[in-house]
């Protein structure tokens, strides 16, 4: 089972149910077990989709471009 779950910088963030810490990228460690949980999901790969929907919601969809168009 995974938990998705969000760092105080804002990140939406997944990881293994039974994880007792985390660290964000933000470099912030926190227990997983104090965070509000967002969802719970079956795989890896249903908690990384939650975490992509999560992360465009709140900044947007990813683009890419080329250095030309910058």
């Amino acid at each position: 089972m995974y938990v998705v779950f969000r760092c105080d910088c804002g990140r939406a963030m997944y990881s293994r149910e039974d994880v007792a810490q985390k660290k964000c990228v933000c470099g912030k460690t926190f227990k997983i077990k104090s965070r509000r949980i967002i969802a719970k999901t079956e795989d890896a790969q249903l908690a990384s989709e939650k975490v992509r929907e999560l992360q465009e919601e709140k900044y947007g969809g990813a683009y890419f471009t080329t250095a030309d168009k910058m």
